[in-house]
């Protein structure tokens, strides 16, 4: 088991587990975060906020989830590092724009300005929720259900430049998953030349999904205040 998770092969294999796993959790997330879209109460998404930080399933998820997107990101480093040693520079820079989308040629990239926004991400909201707490969280809450729309929204609406970040991010995020996303399952073996398109389209159609519905939250939410 050992000498297959050092292979190349399984280097992808764990890159492409992790990624399909955080794939399904992103829809996840932003089922919860919409939330906000729907209900300018915020009644809604401080329910589903509670919900998650309260079921014992997601409790349990949480920390998997933590080790899926650290070795999703320590396994997706090792292989690029070692595709990037195995191909002659000069080949690499005269074929790799016709052979494949700028997306395949970028990930490392659009992996690390997803890591930079991830942290952001976690030390304004997650980590505030689950550990530190905050006034905003306090204020108005009923019944043990804490207020994370207000400290959502008023982030959204007093830093313009949190939105610029947040749109940025989801953009960022949106092409590393337009290739992941096939890419998973071709590193799997269940993509062959007639689901390839498929997949691609799939792809496609995700990553404008997810990506779309993440940067509209930031931008609603500061059009909304201004109304």
């Amino acid at each position: 088991m050992s000498n297959f998770l050092n292979s190349s092969i399984g280097k992808k294999f764990l890159v492409s587990i992790s990624g399909l796993f955080l794939i399904t959790f992103l829809l996840v997330h932003l089922v919860v975060n919409s939330m906000i879209l729907f209900d300018s109460t915020g009644v809604l998404f401080n329910q589903a906020a509670h919900f998650m930080g309260t079921n014992p399933i997601i409790k349990f998820v949480e920390p998997v989830l933590a080790i899926g997107f650290i070795l999703h990101l320590l396994y997706a480093g090792i292989v690029t590092l070692q595709n990037q040693q195995a191909r002659p520079v000069d080949y690499k820079k005269q074929h790799s724009g016709n052979s494949s989308k700028w997306a395949s040629r970028n990930m490392f990239i659009l992996g690390s300005l997803i890591l930079i926004f991830l942290v952001i991400h976690i030390s304004n909201f997650f980590w505030k929720m689950r550990f530190t707490g905050h006034e905003l969280l306090e204020q108005g809450s009923t019944d043990g259900v804490e207020n994370a729309y207000l400290l959502v929204t008023s982030l959204f609406i007093d830093w313009w430049w949190i939105d610029i970040v947040y749109v940025l991010g989801a953009v960022a995020l949106g092409f590393h998953l337009s290739h992941a996303f096939w890419a998973g399952f071709q590193t799997l073996g269940l993509s062959n030349i007639k689901w390839r398109k498929r997949l691609d389209f799939l792809g496609l159609l995700y990553s404008i999904l997810v990506a779309g519905g993440f940067a509209l939250i930031p931008v609603w939410v500061k059009i909304a205040s201004m109304l």
